[in-house]
């Protein structure tokens, strides 16, 4: 709510905007309520509105596909990504090894930060996509898991 003090005339009017919707606006002058319609368009400010999408993270490949599976189908398929860009500091895990969800595969270093990339998947390393050492994008495959 916006306040103003006016002088017209030698009066005094303290008025208070109250709400404006479209081409309407309420005020209140002197503890007196008003609806006042203004006869140019209002413009909008020229400050953008930010919106965000929802972001949940995962690094699966496809959005559509889902962390659950039918009860026929292979368990653990995947393909592990870099949630952010940064270096490759150590690989935790090789080929042939069988991992569960929240075994640590990879150090990455990224904005002077090591972060552990964790398992979000169970299933055996079938490829391991980088080298210690490697830069990587936010996105890029860093291990395939395969049942």
């Amino acid at each position: 709510m916006k306040q103003f003090k006016f002088t017209i005339h030698g009066n005094k009017y303290d008025v208070n905007v109250i709400n404006v919707e479209d081409n309407v606006a309420e005020l209140e002058v002197n503890g007196t309520t008003y609806k006042v319609e203004i006869d140019k368009a209002i413009q909008q400010s020229k400050t953008p509105k930010l919106i965000r999408s929802v972001s949940v993270p995962t690094t699966d490949s496809i959005k559509a596909m889902t962390k659950t599976s039918a009860p026929t189908a292979p368990k653990g398929t995947g393909l592990i990504k870099s949630p952010l860009p940064g270096v490759i500091l150590d690989i935790h895990v090789k080929v042939g090894d069988q991992i569960k969800i929240g075994t640590k595969l990879i150090t990455l270093e990224a904005m002077k930060m090591e972060n552990n990339i964790n398992a979000d998947k169970e299933g055996t390393v079938k490829s391991i996509n980088v080298s210690k050492g490697d830069s990587v994008l936010e996105g890029g495959v860093l291990i395939e898991i395969g049942t």
